[in-house]
């Protein structure tokens, strides 16, 4: 359990990475702008517990961090990459 944890973890932050690397936000938009610092904010934490070793927090913590970029993308926040819509609710 615990190795297949690590994995799915350590793949998720790679998926987040790529997500990151091409998210488009909108800078005018004060929300959108706080949607982005949520999702940053548990992305950096996940990255956090992830160097610690706490595969669950880490994994909790970009799970939280892709719904924020799920939602931002719903209300028009967010664009990501062609390749990557497929992976989200609104792709």
């Amino acid at each position: 359990m615990d190795e297949e944890l690590r994995e799915r973890t350590e793949n998720e932050m790679r998926m987040m990475k790529k997500v990151f690397d091409t998210l488009g936000t909108d800078q005018e938009n004060q929300i959108a702008v706080a949607f982005f610092d949520m999702a940053s904010n548990y992305f950096k934490d996940g990255g956090f517990f992830l160097q610690k070793k706490d595969y669950i927090r880490a994994f909790e913590a970009l799970t939280i961090s892709w719904s924020y970029i799920d939602a931002g993308i719903k209300a028009g926040f967010f664009s990501v990459s062609a390749d990557l819509k497929k992976y989200f609710t609104n792709g």
